[in-house]
């Protein structure tokens, strides 16, 4: 993506942004000859269109390009690849946030997933913006194309193994410390959720566990946890074939949590991070767990499974257990846990749960502001009644077809301990067709207004959790 970004102008082509209100300014201060061009071409600043404006000698020596707003990132997106090839510069200057969103708009526009196949065409080039926080940039764009990457990558060359090489490879990166509980050592080390759901496929369940530190030991603790169900076939209460087929996303969780520390890690946050992903494959077998079978848990409390397919909670109730083991300032999770979530919100919007008032506005405000948008949905208690099994601490399902998306994060929560600040995002974690910026496949979501909250609670010195820290 940041190969569509270049360093040097040369002889770059000038770029002129403009949005509808703009245009009018502007074509007003045209000689006759370029409002008559403009006209005839149809350029209204309409975002993603375009206008060459030829030069005395015939050459294109300016390019309009319209926008719906000059800080928004997305109108920048469908630049790269539809602009004619070449390097263009944005003339005059943008200010700063729109520098960073034309920077990071272009770059998230020039992602294409490519590790199977050649793809010919070049996208066309930036010169880095006047104005622009290229580092800011670079390190987001950097985690949301490693979160795209790991989402698209097909489950036969993203199991549980190759989850944790890449977050090897991450870890190595940054000098983080790793560790990993695979096989049969989960039951050794009392993670029997994970091993439960796991242990039906030939590749081998695990739990990954990064930590990293860019401040001293008394530096506030950041936990992230991720859902890593490399494919998910329903188990026994097998999934429909049009249910499966894209599945590989079912560790959309793990991919964020990885893009967001590789954000964090790279920014160099005054922070100590953990993250702890359980990578799994819901796999059939002879030893696959079953409906109406009861498995413990970390926390100790048993469970009666009632549908095989709600496994991600499960998996992340033994992560969640383990995160809330030492004293955590702020704790979140990201899962591709509930179909109920998009039923209520739809695709694009992630569903967030917290409990924390003060927290969860402020991410909503994050995410106004980075133009990353979520949406928060209730911890209502009353429907922990719907968790209720007559053999068991929990039953894994509510016992009705409603507020499926809620009673999931219910469940959840009796694996936190109740003074820890906790964020719960369920995520689609994909587009389901192009966009400008937005390809099919994989997409991180809520990654920026999450990275947002706690970069400016680090380097402000409060507590990521707490604005009166």
């Amino acid at each position: 993506m940041l190969a569509s970004l270049a360093d040097s102008s040369g002889h770059a082509i000038a770029l002129r942004i403009l949005n509808a209100d703009s245009l009018e300014s502007w074509l007003a201060d045209q000689p006759d000859e370029v409002r008559a061009w403009v006209t005839a071409n149809g350029f209204s600043a309409k975002s993603g269109s375009f206008c060459p404006l030829p030069g005395r000698n015939g050459q294109m020596n300016e390019m309009l390009a319209g926008v719906e707003a000059l800080d928004d990132i997305w109108s920048y997106g469908a630049l790269p690849k539809s602009l004619p090839p070449g390097t263009y510069e944005i003339q005059p200057a943008l200010d700063r946030d729109s520098a960073n969103a034309a920077a990071l708009g272009w770059a998230l526009g020039s992602y294409s997933y490519n590790h199977y196949r050649k793809v010919d065409r070049l996208s066309a080039s930036l010169v880095w913006p006047q104005n622009c926080d290229s580092a800011a940039v670079k390190r987001l764009a950097r985690g949301i194309g490693l979160t795209r990457d790991l989402i698209n990558t097909p489950a036969n060359d993203m199991g549980p193994e190759e989850l944790e090489e890449a977050a090897r490879q991450l870890a190595g990166e940054h000098g983080a410390a790793l560790q990993v509980v695979e096989g049969e050592a989960l039951l050794e080390e009392n993670y029997p959720a994970i091993h439960a759901v796991g242990r039906a496929s030939t590749r081998a369940p695990r739990l990954i566990d990064l930590r990293w530190s860019g401040g001293d030991k008394t530096a506030p603790l950041v936990v992230l946890v991720g859902k890593g169900v490399c494919f998910d076939t329903g188990g026994l209460d097998l999934k429909p074939a049009e249910g499966m087929k894209i599945m590989k996303k079912d560790m959309g969780g793990a991919a964020h949590v990885l893009g967001l520390a590789s954000t964090i890690m790279e920014a160099e946050l005054p922070i100590r991070l953990r993250v702890l992903i359980p990578a799994v494959e819901n796999a059939v077998s002879g030893n696959a767990f079953r409906p109406l079978d009861v498995i413990q848990t970390r926390k100790g409390l048993s469970v009666e499974i009632g549908n095989t397919d709600a496994e991600g909670r499960l998996v992340l109730a033994d992560a969640l257990c383990e995160a809330g083991s030492e004293k955590v300032d702020l704790l979140l999770d990201f899962a591709t846990l509930t179909g109920a979530a998009r039923v209520a919100l739809g695709p694009d919007l992630p569903a967030m749960f917290c409990n924390d008032g003060a927290l969860a506005s402020s991410l909503a405000q994050h995410g106004e502001r980075q133009k990353d948008s979520l949406w928060r949905l209730p911890l209502h208690q009353p429907y922990r009644e719907k968790l209720k099994s007559k053999v068991a601490d929990l039953n894994n399902v509510s016992e009705g077809p409603f507020a499926g998306a809620i009673t999931a994060a219910l469940f959840l929560e009796h694996f936190i301990p109740p003074e820890t600040p906790w964020v719960h995002f369920d995520v689609y974690a994909w587009n389901q067709s192009d966009r400008p910026g937005r390809p099919a496949g994989g997409e991180a979501m809520a990654l920026r207004a999450v990275y947002s909250l706690i970069e400016e609670r680090a380097l402000s010195g409060k507590s990521p959790s707490n604005d009166s820290a």
